[in-house]
């Protein structure tokens, strides 16, 4: 008995050569899509971020130039100061061009391969789902049949022996009890007749076994032959998404923007410009000691001027 029990050891009841458990790679396909979907919200975020920040950039850019160019900053330092905010306004640009990328070109490519891989059903679902679900199931249908007849003769062999177990224990108990010969012999019968249904029960087990052993190569090979054509599917996808998120990369990675790296190259060099005694001469000059100045001095009065009711004097 333990032999046959052995047989069936359930290595593991979540293995996917059990009948039905093909539907967790059924639903990979339904997962896919519906990954697609979970990416373009991850890139229209990205984008939202994206607009956020160039509009942020944008208002402090011009406040800041405001409160500098109305307040008491001058000279090349006053230019080096609002270099900050013409920067803002750059990367602000640039920016918004991220975002129109990932609106555009990115989440169209996720939309656009979508739409070419899931093929919707009028009565729902996805046409590659049922495609799967039904390639597996016709794989596994005529193994699942002999199975059925197995656990079914499985159960008739553990039947018989449990009643025959019983029946020796009774017969057993009835000679210790010294019962009369005719009670003894009919629990004898009994056990004897137990003894050739567990033989029956055993052969007819072992025959169905020995079925199911003959279609499992076939089984195998079926199933794996409609797993490798929907590893393939999810190996197109999956290379999709790499290259998609490659692009996204080239598109979030400012610092192999040339137009980036520009901004900062103007912003030094505009904030290098400034020459603390070049401003300080300016405002001498302006404001101060080098200001031109019209000092005092004798005025003559012009003769021909004179207001009106006065004589005129020597």
């Amino acid at each position: 008995m333990s032999d046959l029990n052995d047989s069936l050891v359930d290595v593991s009841s979540d293995s996917f050569w059990e009948v039905g458990n093909y539907k967790r790679a059924v639903k990979r396909v339904d997962d896919g899509n519906r990954l697609c979907n979970d990416l373009m919200n991850c890139l229209h975020e990205r984008a939202r971020i994206e607009k956020g920040y160039a509009a942020q950039l944008t208002e402090w850019a011009k406040r800041w130039r405001q409160l500098v160019e109305k307040g008491p900053q001058y000279g090349t330092v006053e230019r080096a100061w609002c270099a900050l905010m013409t920067e803002a306004e750059k990367v602000s640009d640039l920016h918004m061009e991220v975002k129109a990328a990932l609106m555009g070109e990115d989440l169209e490519k996720v939309k656009n391969w979508q739409k070419d891989a899931y093929h919707k059903q009028m009565i729902g679902g996805f046409k590659e789902t049922k495609e799967a679900d039904d390639g597996f199931r016709k794989a596994q249908k005529p193994w699942a049949k002999k199975l059925k007849e197995v656990d079914a003769m499985k159960k008739a062999y553990h039947t018989a022996c449990k009643e025959e177990k019983t029946a020796t224990t009774r017969e057993n108990s009835s000679k210790l009890e010294n019962n009369n010969p005719e009670a003894q012999k009919k629990l004898q019968e009994k056990v004897e007749k137990c003894q050739q249904e567990v033989q029956k029960t055993k052969e007819r087990y072992k025959k169905s076994l020995e079925e199911l052993d003959k279609v499992t190569p076939q089984y195998m090979e079926n199933m794996e032959q409609v797993f490798e054509q929907w590893q393939q599917f999810e190996d197109k996808r999956l290379h999709f998404f790499k290259e998609l998120l490659l692009g996204v990369k080239q598109h979030l990675d400012l610092s192999s923007n040339h137009k980036y790296a520009t901004v900062y190259h103007t912003l030094e060099d505009t904030i290098q410009a400034a020459d603390a005694q070049e401003d300080l001469k300016w405002f001498r000059s302006n404001h101060g000691p080098g200001m031109a100045m019209n000092w005092p001095q004798f005025e003559v009065r012009n003769r021909g001027e004179k207001r009106s009711g006065e004589s005129e004097q020597g």
